[in-house]
Order: C-alpha cells, then sequence, then structure tokens
C-alpha cells in the first residue's frame, strides 16, 4: 500500500501526510464523558460530532455519547449563539443530564463565539451546570482538548476554600479505562483515598446489561469536582497532558501537585507507588510488591528476544515516551519517537531519556507524521513498530510486526479494557512485545529452524 514512499527526505512545513494525531475536540469529547451524568456537547456542525463520537466509538467498542449545535449556512456565517442556547434547552428537556460540557470546533473559533458570554446569558435550570473550553481543531492535537475538557472543569466547578477532604487528585492522563481501574486498584491498595478527574472507567467500558443507559454508573462525580480544593495533593500523570490542568487547579484552589510520567514499566511504576505511600505513610503491601517480582521475572525471561532490538515507536507524546522507557529497561533501542502532537516538552524528554540509558543514534519528534515515519525506517531498517492501527500500513510495506499500544487502536478488540500503565499493565506490553518478535521469528526463519521450545 505504501510501496512508493521515497527513500528522499525533504522537509516539509505546509503538509503533514498520514498525521499522527487527531484534532482537539475528540480528546474534550473523551475526558467530558468521563464525569458522571455528564453530556458532551460539540458546538459545531453535526458532521464534526458525527465523526468524533464515531473516532471513540471505534476505539473503544463502546457507544460515546454527544450532542451538537447542528450549525448550518447561517449559524456559519452570523454565529452559533443562538443554535447554543436553543440545545442547551432541548438537552436539559429530553436527556435530562446533570451537566452539559460545551467544547468548540474550527467552525464556531474562526467565526469568534464567545462561550463565556452565552453560557452568561443562558437560563440554566437549578441543579445544572454547562461548562466549556475552547477546542479550536487546527491547534494542538487530541491531547491537547483532553487537558483543556479537564482544565474547563476545574475553572467552573472547584472552589477554593472547600473544607479539606482527606483526598488526593489524580489527573490520568489520556489513557484507556484499563489504565484508570489500574490506578484505583493501586491508590485501594495503598489506602489512598482519590478523585479521579476524569474517569472513564465504568463508562466506555461498561457492561452489557442487555439496558441501554445513556449515563453508565461511572465517571467522575460532580460533587467531588467541587471539592477538588480540599485535596491535600495532586498526582498529576503524564507530564504534556495532565500538569497544565494540575496548574489550573493550584493556582485557583492553592492545591499543590507533583508531575510524573505515566506509571509504564518498572522505574515509574515505582515512583508513583512510592508517592502514593509518602502520602499514605503505609507500607506497599505484598500483593504489590508479588507483581512487580513477577514482572521482572518475566523481563529476565524474555530478555534474549527483546536486548539490542531497534523499535519504532509513535502516538501521544506521554504514551510514547512511556513505552519507550519499558523498552529501555527491555534492553531495546527505540530507535524512532514521533508524536503529532506539537510541543518541545516532548523531545527534550525523550532526549533525557535516552541519555539515561546511554542509548546514541535515536531520533526524537513532536510534530511529527508517520509519512515522514516510514521514511526514516526505509533508510534505516527497525526489527518492530509499537503504535496504534495506523501503523499497520507502514508494518505490512516493509515487512515489519506491529504491537498496537495508545490511541487510536480501531481494528482490534478488548485493549480498551487492559493496562499499559503499573505492573500489570508493562506485563501485558511485554507479552505483546515478546510474542510478536517471537511469532515473526516463528514465520520467517527456515523450516530447519523452526524451535518448539523458545
Amino acid at each position: 500500500m505504501l510501496d512508493y514512499t521515497p527513500k528522499e527526505i525533504t522537509e516539509r512545513k505546509a503538509i503533514v501526510i498520514n498525521p499522527a494525531k487527531t484534532c482537539q475536540p475528540v480528546g474534550a469529547m473523551y475526558a467530558a464523558l468521563g464525569v458522571h451524568n455528564c453530556l458532551p456537547h460539540s458546538h459545531g456542525s453535526q458532521g464534526c460530532c458525527a465523526f468524533h463520537r464515531m473516532f471513540l466509538t471505534r476505539h473503544f467498542k463502546d457507544p460515546a455519547m454527544a450532542s451538537s449545535s447542528s450549525f448550518t449556512e447561517g449559524a456559519s456565517v452570523f454565529g452559533g449563539g443562538s443554535n447554543l442556547k436553543t440545545a442547551v434547552k432541548n438537552i436539559f428537556d429530553l436527556y435530562h443530564p446533570e451537566m452539559i460540557a460545551v467544547h468548540t470546533t474550527c467552525l464556531s473559533e474562526t467565526i469568534g463565539d464567545d462561550l463565556n458570554a452565552l453560557i452568561i446569558d443562558m437560563d440554566i435550570p437549578d441543579g445544572k451546570y454547562v461548562v466549556h473550553c475552547n477546542t479550536p481543531s487546527y491547534k494542538g492535537s487530541h491531547v491537547t482538548g483532553f487537558t483543556n475538557m479537564v482544565s474547563g472543569f476545574i475553572k467552573y466547578l472547584a472552589k477554593k476554600g472547600t473544607e479539606p477532604n482527606g483526598k488526593v487528585c489524580i489527573m490520568p492522563g489520556f489513557v484507556n479505562p484499563g489504565d484508570m481501574r489500574e490506578y484505583k486498584k493501586l491508590a485501594n491498595a495503598l489506602k489512598v483515598p482519590i478523585t479521579m478527574l476524569p474517569d472513564t472507567s465504568g463508562v466506555m467500558d461498561s457492561p452489557m446489561t442487555g439496558k441501554y443507559e445513556m449515563y453508565p454508573k461511572g465517571g467522575t462525580l460532580i460533587d467531588d469536582i467541587k471539592e477538588l480544593g480540599g485535596c491535600i495533593k495532586t498526582v498529576a500523570l503524564g507530564v504534556q497532558t495532565s500538569e497544565p490542568s494540575a496548574e489550573v487547579l493550584r493556582k485557583q484552589c492553592g492545591v499543590e501537585y507533583v508531575s510524573m510520567p505515566l506509571p509504564m514499566g518498572v522505574e515509574a511504576t515505582d515512583n508513583f507507588i512510592m508517592e502514593l505511600q509518602k502520602i499514605s505513610k503505609e507500607e506497599v503491601p505484598y500483593e504489590i510488591e508479588e507483581e512487580r517480582g513477577q514482572l521482572i521475572d518475566i523481563m529476565i525471561d524474555i530478555h534474549p528476544y527483546t536486548y539490542g532490538k531497534k523499535v519504532a515507536i509513535f502516538g501521544d507524546p506521554d504514551t510514547v515516551l512511556g513505552i519507550a522507557s519499558f523498552a529501555l529497561e527491555l534492553g531495546m533501542i527505540p530507535k524512532y519517537m514521533v508524536t503529532g502532537t506539537p510541543g518541545a516538552a516532548f523531545e527534550t524528554a525523550g532526549k533525557a531519556l535516552l541519555e539515561k540509558f546511554g542509548v546514541e543514534d535515536c531520533t526524537v519528534k513532536a510534530e511529527g507524521d508517520l509519512f515522514l515515519l516510514h521514511q526514516w525506517i526505509k533508510n534505516e531498517k527497525v526489527d518492530l513498530i509499537i503504535g496504534g492501527t495506523h501503523g499497520k500500513t507502514i508494518a505490512r510495506a516493509e515487512d515489519i510486526p506491529l504491537v498496537r499500544m495508545g490511541f487510536p487502536i480501531i481494528d482490534r478488540y478488548i485493549h480498551s479494557y487492559m493496562p499499559l500503565t503499573g505492573y500489570r499493565g508493562a506485563m501485558r506490553m511485554a507479552e505483546l512485545i515478546a510474542s510478536a518478535l517471537m511469532d515473526y521469528q516463528d514465520s520467517h526463519c527456515e523450516e530447519k529452524d523452526v524451535e518448539v521450545v523458545m
């Protein structure tokens, strides 16, 4: 499919080919789905909303509910204020959410709709809420939109001077529901009471019950968001995704925060656990130590297959850095690290990671795309590609195994239920990586070299 991608690399400034990201409203919609009884609302055309819902539904294999301001030609020229006001009234009357979370689109951003003024002028029913964030599609990525929506919840709802509640606010980063469940499991094991914002577990991985629920049981409670000002600390997981929202909470409510990489792999999970332990003053329970020991055992077992293997990793910035960190712990070489999300922090963190492990001659690129990654691979091949579904055409063209991790994965199932974070998530990453390399060896070796015991 991509056999004609040229090896010769030409500098491109005005065009992105095969992007390693999607637009801000997708992330904002996902964040809003992580609040209980909240309906995401796309302030733009029906087509925008349909695309964003489709993008999430294809990844999670669960319906992503959202509403739209349904822009037509008139709203596109004169502004969508009346559309939004009518939509909010209809939504509360027909669908009965507790809150509507409005995000903008490139259309409403280009017009310049002032959502602050529009929301102030609305007749919102008692006990109901309308919040918003700005998410222009032509800037940033879905990760930026996720961050902006989380910050929007804090700006509208978190109150300064709230009574101390002894809780820790965990900002999970742009991860799957399976990862959020893993965070809660670890916090519970260390007896740390938490409020996670957002929390899509129980929403985007809700069970099949035979009864449709527009608002599943999961999600962060609105009352808990209002009480974030009483938290003793914020743990912001995923520096690029979560730190800006943690800073908003600090400025607004005075809650100090610690920002750390996603807990992927041994060291990053160690640091997360020790941060929780520092707060709880409890001993780390044996079941957590046991998981860590099992992971180390697995890493030693698969080491002959992973050591020295070159890998190309693409996706969201915090996820790429987390996977790269674990790959380095496995003795692999993250030859190429690419994200479509802008931000110099990604390149700085990636280079620091390589320097820490003493690995040279690797490339770290923010605002990159998969066309460029393919060209790099054509010039110097790797043993493995790790990323979302859109890497499969490169993998097929170059005959390289692909391990699906991150977002979006739209050609496989179950992935969103399973964590990549924590020791348990690292075990899964180790299994996926080792199995891909060993399957490739089985399928490409001569018949006389096929091994039954490996």
